[in-house]
């Protein structure tokens, strides 16, 4: 008997043995040079994203050597801008106010990419509008097809469709994935994480 895990499992495969490794090593390239040229990273994405982008934030600084950010860490900045300004211009007004410039980066995470028609993730859309406006690079991991983010992007990985009443788990569980296997390339990876330096060290962990 399959079980829903089964399913879950064989559909995750399914989709990774599908992914763009060149649009990975695409992203790779863009915030190497990024980085060695003294650019910022900023991260952001809403709900599921948002959570990444925190993270990613924390192991691009500590891992990879950035200077980067979260748009959504502060939030008492997020909700005064929201309740201002609205939603839909409260991250590009907090990349201004962030002075984002070229050279910079910002990195998105999206299930969909983004759409001004239907009008969806605007608040993304618009900070990937400002991005280019000001000259900064624009990468991202988006479920669907892409939407906005693909077709702005300097480097974009497109997870693909699997299972289409599953989309939003399995981007949201991917871009995860794909993030953590970026700040560990090797082109990037400026320290070593504690477990595995415990272990490279000799030093078995519990």
């Amino acid at each position: 008997m399959t079980t829903f895990s089964d399913a879950f499992f064989h559909d995750t495969k399914e989709i990774l043995d599908r992914i763009d490794r060149g649009a990975v090593e695409q992203i790779v390239e863009e915030l190497r040079d990024c980085r060695d040229n003294g650019g910022r990273l900023f991260f952001c994405g809403s709900g599921g994203g948002a959570g990444h982008a925190s993270h990613a934030a924390c192991d691009f600084r500590k891992l990879a050597g950035f200077e980067a950010y979260s748009v959504t860490d502060n939030v008492s900045e997020l909700t005064a801008r929201v309740n201002d300004d609205g939603w839909e211009s409260s991250y590009s007004n907090w990349l201004g106010s962030s002075k984002l410039r070229r050279g910079d980066c910002l990195f998105v995470f999206s299930v969909g990419g983004g759409s001004i028609e239907p009008p969806v993730s605007l608040n993304l859309v618009e900070a990937m509008q400002y991005a280019k406006q000001a000259g900064a690079r624009l990468v991202g991991v988006v479920g669907r097809d892409g939407g906005a983010l693909a077709r702005l992007a300097d480097a974009c990985v497109v997870l693909p469709t699997g299972d289409p009443t599953l989309v939003t788990p399995q981007a949201e569980g991917l871009q995860a994935l794909v993030w953590h296997l970026i700040v560990s390339h090797p082109r990037l990876a400026a320290a070593v994480a504690k477990w595995e330096g415990l272990t490279t060290s000799g030093t078995s962990p519990e």
